[in-house]
């Protein structure tokens, strides 16, 4: 069996063997990467620190007697989220960081590591002898097993350090400070995190969103392309394969983090020569002007000022070339394809329920279309959609975060539903998005 075909969980078990680590404390932010262990090897896991959390499932942690803290800003719906799911978890403990947004696109270890590292020594400190793992003293060292990647550094409890969304910096930052008190174990690579997130989202229904976009900007043989926002690079990789090289290809992300997965990637798909990667920030491209012929950005202008943007894509655009946009929509409906009641129905299909943050002057609703015209664009197309999630990891995101914010008769009735509509192949959640393509005069 190849690595990838072993479950997260036990490819992380099995790089702390390799280290010789029985037990540590885990420090995550996505649901994926932390689950699994607490599922299936909870003896594993001495503690549990959830830091700004994109989503927590109240249900998993409350059934079993793990020790958790949960670090997350008072601003934004993750925050919101949070604290409404870690409210039903009796052994959690809430720290609050003041004045602080919390988003996906956040930096926390960078922006408020001194608050980090201190709600995590005093929670560590506080667990049980029994519980609390072995002090280690490994050389300091990089590698990958499992194909997972692993950067060790300091003596102390092991302190398995998974990565934190899109924040820019990661856990480097705090690295020096925590690897004084701890054995630290950052791990990176595509089956984690964000990353794995985001492949997995281009792997569902999203993609022929993306589809749809490209063929409406009529990307031509010979035409160049840029992405603005690029990621991990799962879109500009499909777009280079398919064309193999007939068309020049440009991804420009402002997070090196990603830029550094994205080209990781692109060697392993055996496309990194047809694909250009660009550390770039979507309100000050590093382009000149009439650059490209189809600029595009997905689900990006929600966290930025999405008119500075807008207007950059356009500058780099050349005359009579494409600009496509795509953002999510937290004002359309989503479809739970279920047998709930009708008020139930309602609730899980509401607007923005499970939309996430949107930053100020970002964009997830339909003023996309509105922004577009006042860019400047003609002949905008105007295509909202929906991306049909029928199974894998996105649908079981998807269903994590509607389920945290059950309870009571509602949960059971969701659980009965989901269970009839797997068994009999009709469950999907169809996710809203609003998307335009329009032509630079």
């Amino acid at each position: 069996m190849m690595a990838s075909e072993t479950p997260l969980e036990q490819r992380i078990i099995q790089l702390l063997a390799h280290l010789g680590i029985e037990r540590a404390h885990f420090v995550a932010c996505m649901p994926r990467d932390w689950q699994g262990l607490i599922a299936n090897n909870s003896e594993a896991v001495a503690s549990l620190t959830l830091i700004c959390p994109m989503g927590i499932n109240p249900h998993a942690l409350a059934s079993s007697a793990l020790p958790v803290l949960c670090i997350t800003g008072d601003q934004g719906r993750q925050a919101e989220d949070a604290r409404r799911a870690i409210q039903n978890v009796a052994n959690a403990k809430p720290v609050v960081l003041r004045d602080y947004f919390s988003a996906s696109w956040g930096d926390p270890a960078h922006d408020r590591g001194l608050e980090v590292d201190q709600a995590l020594s005093e929670f560590t400190n506080s667990i049980g002898s029994a519980r609390a793992p072995k002090a280690v003293s490994l050389a300091e060292q990089s590698g990958d097993y499992a194909e997972i990647a692993y950067s060790v550094k300091g003596r102390g409890a092991p302190l398995v350090l998974l990565p934190l969304a899109l924040s820019p910096s990661q856990w480097d930052p705090l690295i020096p400070a925590l690897s004084k008190r701890f054995c630290t174990i950052a791990l990176s690579g595509s089956h984690l995190g964000m990353v794995a997130h985001l492949e997995a989202r281009a792997e569902a229904g999203y993609m022929r969103v993306v589809e749809a976009l490209v063929s409406a900007a009529g990307l031509k043989r010979g035409d160049s392309l840029l992405e603005v926002g690029c990621g991990p690079g799962a879109i500009v990789r499909r777009i280079a394969k398919r064309t193999a090289g007939e068309n020049p290809v440009v991804g420009v992300d402002v997070n090196r983090y990603l830029l550094r997965e994205a080209a990781r990637l692109a060697e392993r798909d055996r496309v990194a020569q047809w694909i250009e990667f660009r550390e770039g920030n979507g309100e000050r491209l590093p382009f000149p002007e009439n650059s490209y012929d189809v600029t595009v950005s997905c689900t990006v202008l929600e966290e930025c000022d999405a008119d500075r943007v807008l207007a950059e894509l356009v500058r780099v655009t050349k005359p009579g070339g494409k600009v496509g946009i795509i953002v999510r929509s937290t004002d359309m409906p989503r479809w739970v394809n279920l047998k709930l009641t009708p008020a139930l129905k309602r609730k899980v299909e509401a607007p923005g329920l499970t939309g996430g943050n949107v930053g100020p002057g970002g964009c997830a609703d339909m003023s996309l279309y509105e922004r577009m015209h006042r860019a400047g664009l003609l002949n905008v197309i105007n295509m909202p959609q929906w991306a049909s999630q029928n199974e894998g990891e996105r649908l079981d995101f998807m269903h994590d975060r509607i389920a945290a914010l059950l309870g009571g008769e509602e949960l059971t009735q969701w659980r009965r539903a989901v269970e009839l509509g797997r068994a009999d192949g009709s469950f999907f959640i169809a996710e809203p998005f609003h998307c335009a393509v329009g032509t630079k005069p």
